[in-house]
């Protein structure tokens, strides 16, 4: 078997003489390569027959590098499929090529949908994502830290979570390109809605349909993890009210933990019979799921009984009628992703910090607007 097989090679070979010529060493020498072992820099920089330190140079795109030169190494790394080592690229150049996402609760579907946005971005361009959940206040201590994500990092995609002044001042310094989504802070590029404008734009829906006894369902304060987007949405609440005359009764204001149990179990206590509010206002679709459920439980029709509206507008929204405020989920985490690509290409600190604000939508769906009537 090894002489037939030793034969039928000779032929190839004989046969690629003949009709090509002989096989140049080098191209012989670049196969052998990539067969026999992976391709180290120092031969591309043989094959190229340049230094080490040009090879090293063409990978970081660093000047110094004569046109012709720096296309001969290309050629060269494209022929024999060399792949830079991540760490070692790193240790040389000083930049991780990690963007690292700092999430709150990154399984939840709003984060979900902001990380698709920012992953359709981040997928074609030369970084990879590592992703930071946090959960809890331990969490976010830990990754916006010199030991976290600060320090494994080129920048950072920072989602639903304020900065303090000092978090800010450490990313400076350790001069880390930092994009904000869903949160502000006047020292960093943003990409935000307006959840006050949109806590009143639903409030609002609710008080043009004739409702008074409005109640708020949202998330408690969470200072440490500074999440602030429920209390800025409960403010708007509050302000359309306001505007109306109409006074907030404290009994009408709950507070739950992020999450479709603890909103039902919520919503069960403040849909009891006595003085029960004719309208609901929760903070996110997944609190307004859970309102429906405890609705369900207690025999009441929505919107017949009590009208319901959520915000957000996840998937789940539409096929269940739900009425929401939309927001750009996707599109925001997509455009923080590209706005962060932008500052990392810039050559230095920008003059003008930028911000862009997406707008918000309100969806009326059938938790507010009863229409079997004309069905």
């Amino acid at each position: 078997m090894d002489l037939l097989l030793e034969m039928s090679l000779r032929r190839h070979r004989d046969h690629r003489a003949t009709r090509f010529g002989t096989v140049s060493k080098p191209y012989a020498e670049r196969a052998r390569l990539r067969k026999v072992r992976s391709v180290s820099i120092r031969d591309v920089a043989t094959a190229a027959g340049v230094a080490v330190g040009t090879v090293s140079r063409v990978l970081n795109d660093a000047p110094g590098v004569a046109p012709s030169t720096r296309e001969r190494v290309r050629v060269s790394i494209s022929e024999l499929g060399y792949r830079p080592n991540r760490h070692a690229r790193a240790l040389s150049s000083g930049k991780t090529h990690v963007v690292g996402a700092v999430v709150p609760f990154f399984t939840h579907p709003s984060a979900v949908e902001r990380l698709r946005g920012a992953v359709s971005v981040l997928e074609g361009s030369p970084y990879d994502l590592v992703l930071y959940n946090v959960g809890t206040t331990v969490q976010r201590l830990q990754h916006l830290a010199h030991r976290g994500a600060i320090g494994r990092a080129d920048a950072l995609l920072v989602m639903s979570l304020v900065p303090t002044d000092a978090e800010v001042a450490d990313l400076d310094a350790a001069g880390v390109r930092c994009v904000l989504v869903d949160c502000e802070h006047p020292a960093l590029p943003r990409v935000v809605t307006d959840d006050v404008a949109g806590g009143r734009m639903a409030t609002e829906h609710l008080l043009t349909l004739g409702h008074e006894r409005v109640a708020f369902l949202g998330e408690p304060s969470d200072p440490a993890r500074r999440f602030v987007a429920a209390r800025q949405r409960e403010l708007g609440y509050r302000e359309a009210l306001a505007a109306a005359g109409l006074e907030v009764e404290d009994a009408l204001v709950r507070h739950a933990p992020h999450g479709q149990a603890s909103a039902r179990d919520a919503a069960t206590a403040l849909l009891a019979p006595h003085e029960r509010p004719s309208a609901i206002f929760a903070s996110s679709d997944t609190q307004a799921l859970g309102v429906l459920e405890a609705a369900a439980t207690l025999g009441l029709d929505v919107p017949g009984d009590v009208a319901l509206i959520g915000f957000d507008d996840l998937e789940v929204a539409a096929h269940v009628g739900l009425s929401t405020v939309r927001q750009p989920l996707r599109e925001s985490g997509a455009v923080g992703a590209q706005l962060l690509l932008d500052v990392l290409d810039a050559p230095a600190k920008l003059d003008d910090v930028p911000e862009i604000r997406l707008e918000l939508e309100l969806v009326a769906r059938r938790t507010t607007i009863d229409d079997r009537s004309t069905t």
